[in-house]
Protein backbone atom coordinates (compact mmCIF):
# COMPACT_ATOMS: atom_id res chain seq x y z
CA UNK A 1 0.00 0.00 0.00
CA UNK A 2 2.86 2.64 0.60
CA UNK A 3 3.79 2.14 -3.40
CA UNK A 4 1.57 5.01 -4.97
CA UNK A 5 2.52 7.43 -2.28
CA UNK A 6 6.51 6.82 -2.23
CA UNK A 7 5.50 6.95 -6.32
CA UNK A 8 3.88 10.24 -5.86
CA UNK A 9 0.55 8.56 -7.78
CA UNK A 10 -1.23 8.30 -4.32
CA UNK A 11 -4.47 10.37 -5.94
CA UNK A 12 -4.44 8.17 -8.71
CA UNK A 13 -6.94 5.09 -9.74
CA UNK A 14 -6.66 1.73 -12.18
CA UNK A 15 -9.23 1.55 -14.63
CA UNK A 16 -10.52 -1.73 -16.71
CA UNK A 17 -10.37 -2.40 -19.97
CA UNK A 18 -11.36 -5.57 -22.44
CA UNK A 19 -7.79 -6.71 -21.49
CA UNK A 20 -7.94 -6.81 -17.82
CA UNK A 21 -7.24 -3.80 -15.16
CA UNK A 22 -4.85 -1.05 -16.79
CA UNK A 23 -2.08 0.24 -13.87
CA UNK A 24 -1.95 3.19 -12.89
CA UNK A 25 1.59 5.40 -14.22
CA UNK A 26 3.87 7.73 -12.41
CA UNK A 27 5.54 10.43 -13.65
CA UNK A 28 8.43 8.24 -15.11
CA UNK A 29 6.43 6.05 -16.65
CA UNK A 30 6.48 3.23 -14.27
CA UNK A 31 3.42 0.96 -14.39
CA UNK A 32 2.02 0.23 -10.94
CA UNK A 33 -0.31 -1.88 -9.02
CA UNK A 34 -1.32 -1.63 -5.52
CA UNK A 35 -4.45 -2.40 -3.34
CA UNK A 36 -4.74 1.01 -2.54
CA UNK A 37 -5.19 2.23 -6.18
CA UNK A 38 -8.16 0.28 -5.44
CA UNK A 39 -10.35 1.97 -2.30
CA UNK A 40 -11.17 5.73 -2.19
CA UNK A 41 -8.99 6.22 1.51
CA UNK A 42 -5.12 5.11 1.33
CA UNK A 43 -6.07 5.16 5.42
CA UNK A 44 -8.57 2.93 5.24
CA UNK A 45 -7.58 -0.57 6.80
CA UNK A 46 -8.10 -3.64 4.44
CA UNK A 47 -9.48 -6.15 6.54
CA UNK A 48 -9.56 -9.07 4.46
CA UNK A 49 -8.00 -13.01 6.14
CA UNK A 50 -4.72 -14.68 4.57
CA UNK A 51 -6.04 -16.07 1.92
CA UNK A 52 -8.25 -13.56 0.28
CA UNK A 53 -5.30 -10.98 0.19
CA UNK A 54 -2.93 -13.89 -1.65
CA UNK A 55 -5.81 -14.05 -4.19
CA UNK A 56 -5.57 -10.71 -4.68
CA UNK A 57 -2.00 -10.70 -5.17
CA UNK A 58 -2.41 -13.15 -7.38
CA UNK A 59 -4.86 -11.42 -9.75
CA UNK A 60 -2.26 -8.50 -9.83
CA UNK A 61 -0.32 -10.88 -11.69
CA UNK A 62 -3.09 -12.51 -14.04
CA UNK A 63 -5.77 -9.81 -14.74
CA UNK A 64 -3.49 -6.46 -14.75
CA UNK A 65 -2.71 -5.56 -18.28
CA UNK A 66 1.32 -5.34 -18.07
CA UNK A 67 1.82 -5.24 -21.90
CA UNK A 68 5.69 -5.21 -22.90
CA UNK A 69 7.88 -4.70 -19.40
CA UNK A 70 11.72 -4.56 -19.27
CA UNK A 71 10.87 -5.78 -15.26
CA UNK A 72 7.79 -6.46 -13.02
CA UNK A 73 9.22 -5.91 -9.38
CA UNK A 74 6.87 -7.12 -6.72
CA UNK A 75 7.47 -5.22 -3.40
CA UNK A 76 6.16 -7.88 -0.97
CA UNK A 77 5.60 -7.66 2.94
CA UNK A 78 8.18 -8.96 5.43
CA UNK A 79 8.21 -12.40 6.73
CA UNK A 80 7.40 -15.88 5.45
CA UNK A 81 3.04 -15.42 5.45
CA UNK A 82 0.15 -16.35 2.95
CA UNK A 83 1.74 -13.15 0.20
CA UNK A 84 4.98 -14.79 -0.39
CA UNK A 85 4.17 -18.76 -0.44
CA UNK A 86 1.60 -17.49 -3.20
CA UNK A 87 3.98 -15.14 -5.18
CA UNK A 88 6.67 -17.87 -5.00
CA UNK A 89 4.46 -20.60 -6.08
CA UNK A 90 2.14 -18.66 -8.72
CA UNK A 91 4.67 -16.35 -10.16
CA UNK A 92 7.62 -16.92 -12.18
CA UNK A 93 9.89 -15.38 -10.21
CA UNK A 94 13.71 -14.78 -11.86
CA UNK A 95 15.35 -14.19 -8.60
CA UNK A 96 14.91 -11.89 -5.34
CA UNK A 97 16.44 -9.07 -3.42
CA UNK A 98 16.13 -8.77 0.48
CA UNK A 99 15.93 -5.75 2.47
CA UNK A 100 17.49 -5.55 5.98
CA UNK A 101 18.14 -2.86 8.33
CA UNK A 102 21.24 -3.67 10.94
CA UNK A 103 19.77 -4.92 14.27
CA UNK A 104 19.88 -8.31 15.23
CA UNK A 105 16.14 -8.80 15.18
CA UNK A 106 15.60 -7.91 11.68
CA UNK A 107 18.50 -10.03 10.19
CA UNK A 108 16.47 -13.00 12.24
CA UNK A 109 13.46 -12.54 10.23
CA UNK A 110 15.09 -11.94 7.12
CA UNK A 111 16.75 -15.35 7.11
CA UNK A 112 13.61 -16.71 7.76
CA UNK A 113 12.35 -15.53 4.16
CA UNK A 114 15.81 -16.16 2.55
CA UNK A 115 15.45 -20.50 4.00
CA UNK A 116 11.67 -20.08 2.53
CA UNK A 117 12.79 -18.50 -0.64
CA UNK A 118 15.81 -21.24 -1.25
CA UNK A 119 13.75 -23.85 -0.01
CA UNK A 120 10.77 -23.01 -2.67
CA UNK A 121 13.72 -22.71 -5.53
CA UNK A 122 13.83 -19.30 -5.86
CA UNK A 123 17.69 -17.38 -6.41
CA UNK A 124 18.12 -14.67 -4.19
CA UNK A 125 20.21 -12.16 -5.87
CA UNK A 126 21.57 -10.69 -2.59
CA UNK A 127 20.81 -8.27 0.01
CA UNK A 128 20.16 -4.56 0.75
CA UNK A 129 20.83 -2.79 4.19
CA UNK A 130 18.83 -0.04 4.94
CA UNK A 131 19.37 2.68 7.11
CA UNK A 132 22.84 1.30 7.45
CA UNK A 133 24.46 4.17 9.15
CA UNK A 134 24.38 8.31 9.43
CA UNK A 135 26.77 10.74 8.09
CA UNK A 136 28.28 13.41 10.11
CA UNK A 137 27.55 16.89 8.35
CA UNK A 138 30.65 18.18 9.34
CA UNK A 139 32.96 15.70 8.86
CA UNK A 140 31.58 13.30 6.71
CA UNK A 141 32.08 10.12 9.10
CA UNK A 142 30.15 7.61 8.97
CA UNK A 143 27.85 6.64 12.32
CA UNK A 144 26.75 3.29 12.73
CA UNK A 145 23.75 2.78 15.07
CA UNK A 146 24.19 -0.30 15.64
CA UNK A 147 27.88 -1.42 16.79
CA UNK A 148 27.00 -4.90 17.58
CA UNK A 149 26.15 -5.59 14.01
CA UNK A 150 28.36 -7.88 12.38
CA UNK A 151 27.28 -7.65 8.33
CA UNK A 152 29.93 -9.65 6.87
CA UNK A 153 29.23 -12.91 9.60
CA UNK A 154 25.89 -12.95 8.52
CA UNK A 155 26.35 -12.48 5.02
CA UNK A 156 28.89 -15.13 5.24
CA UNK A 157 26.74 -17.19 7.55
CA UNK A 158 23.57 -17.32 5.42
CA UNK A 159 25.64 -17.00 1.88
CA UNK A 160 24.52 -14.12 0.80
CA UNK A 161 25.84 -10.98 -1.42
CA UNK A 162 25.96 -7.89 -0.31
CA UNK A 163 24.03 -5.75 -2.92
CA UNK A 164 24.56 -2.22 -1.57
CA UNK A 165 24.54 -0.01 1.79
CA UNK A 166 21.77 2.64 2.09
CA UNK A 167 22.12 5.53 4.64
CA UNK A 168 19.83 6.99 6.53
CA UNK A 169 19.24 10.97 4.97
CA UNK A 170 16.08 13.16 5.05
CA UNK A 171 16.13 13.18 1.30
CA UNK A 172 15.00 9.68 1.15
CA UNK A 173 12.70 9.68 4.28
CA UNK A 174 11.26 12.98 2.98
CA UNK A 175 9.67 10.69 0.00
CA UNK A 176 7.09 8.97 2.20
CA UNK A 177 5.78 12.99 2.23
CA UNK A 178 5.99 13.47 -1.24
CA UNK A 179 9.14 15.61 -1.29
CA UNK A 180 11.01 14.79 -4.05
CA UNK A 181 14.77 16.16 -3.40
CA UNK A 182 18.31 15.79 -5.36
CA UNK A 183 19.94 12.79 -3.45
CA UNK A 184 23.31 12.92 -1.94
CA UNK A 185 26.37 11.44 -3.62
CA UNK A 186 26.64 8.88 -1.51
CA UNK A 187 23.17 7.46 -1.96
CA UNK A 188 23.14 7.96 -5.44
CA UNK A 189 26.49 5.30 -5.96
CA UNK A 190 24.17 3.03 -3.88
CA UNK A 191 21.39 2.64 -5.78
CA UNK A 192 24.05 2.87 -9.36
CA UNK A 193 25.90 -0.36 -7.35
CA UNK A 194 22.40 -2.22 -6.35
CA UNK A 195 20.68 -1.66 -9.63
CA UNK A 196 23.69 -2.74 -12.06
CA UNK A 197 24.38 -6.16 -9.68
CA UNK A 198 20.43 -6.86 -10.35
CA UNK A 199 20.52 -6.00 -14.02
CA UNK A 200 23.64 -8.07 -14.65
CA UNK A 201 22.03 -10.79 -12.13
CA UNK A 202 19.09 -10.47 -14.93
CA UNK A 203 21.29 -10.83 -17.87
CA UNK A 204 22.86 -13.70 -17.08
CA UNK A 205 19.85 -15.53 -16.02
CA UNK A 206 17.84 -14.53 -19.90
CA UNK A 207 21.19 -16.03 -21.34
CA UNK A 208 21.02 -19.36 -19.49
CA UNK A 209 17.19 -19.65 -19.92
CA UNK A 210 18.01 -18.84 -23.70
Amino acid sequence: PSIPRLLNIQQKKVEGCEFGIVPAKSEDGIQVMSLNLLIDDEEKPVIWRGPIISGTVKQFWTDVFWGDLDYLIIDMPPGTGDVALTVMQSIPISGMVMVSTPQEMVSMIVAKAVNMARTMEVPVIGIIENMSYLKCPDCDKKIRMFEDNNLQDYLGRMDLDLLGELPMTREIANISRGQFEEYTVDVSEALDQIASKIIAFAEQRVEKEN
